[in-house]
C-alpha cells in the first residue's frame, strides 16, 4: 500500500478546518452604529463559543473561533470616523438622498464601513463604486450610477 493512504495521526481532539474570512485591504472606517454592530457580534461570538464547547461541537467551535478572529481583527482596526454635521460636502458616514434625472426615481444611502453594507436597507459600503463617485459632491451636483444620472438633493450626517 502507498504512504498516500495511510494516516499518519488519529488525533480526534483537533478542531476542524475553516477558510479564514477574508479581510480587506481598505481602511476600516466605521460609523458609531457600525462599532457598537462590532461589539455586539463579538459579545454574541463568544456566548456561541462557550456553548458550542459545553456541547462538545467541535466544529461549531472551530466555526466561532475563526469568526472571532475576524471581528476581533476588525474591531481592533477599526476608526471610528464621524461626519461634520454642518458639511455641505458627502463624506463618509453621511446620508444622501439621490433623484433620476428624469424624476421617476428616488433613493437615500447611507455610506458605511465595510462590514455595515446593507444594500437591502440603503446602506452602501465607503469603497462602493456609488460611494466613490459621491464623495466631495454638493446638493445639486450630479453623478451617473448603472447608466442613469442621478442628481443630489439632499445631504444629512444624521444616521439614524
Amino acid at each position: 500500500m502507498t504512504r498516500a493512504f495511510v494516516k499518519d495521526n488519529d488525533d480526534s481532539d483537533t478542531l476542524p478546518e475553516f477558510a479564514e474570512r477574508p479581510i480587506s485591504q481598505h481602511r476600516n472606517l466605521v460609523t458609531a452604529n457600525g462599532l457598537a454592530m462590532m461589539d455586539a457580534q463579538i459579545a454574541f461570538l463568544h456566548q456561541s463559543h462557550a456553548e458550542a464547547e459545553a456541547a462538545e461541537d467541535t466544529e461549531q467551535m472551530a466555526l466561532t473561533s475563526r469568526d472571532l478572529r475576524y471581528w476581533t481583527h476588525r474591531r481592533e482596526t477599526a476608526e471610528l470616523s464621524i461626519p461634520e454635521p454642518d458639511s455641505d460636502l458627502v463624506r463618509f458616514g453621511m446620508s444622501v438622498q439621490l433623484r433620476s434625472s428624469d424624476g421617476k426615481s428616488q433613493a437615500n444611502w447611507l455610506i458605511t464601513g465595510e462590514d455595515e453594507a446593507d444594500a437591502k436597507h440603503g446602506k452602501i459600503s465607503h469603497v462602493s463604486p456609488l460611494a466613490v463617485a459621491l464623495f466631495g459632491k454638493k446638493i445639486g451636483d450630479r453623478i451617473v450610477a448603472n447608466d442613469h444620472e442621478w442628481q443630489i438633493i439632499s445631504i444629512s450626517s444624521d444616521q439614524s
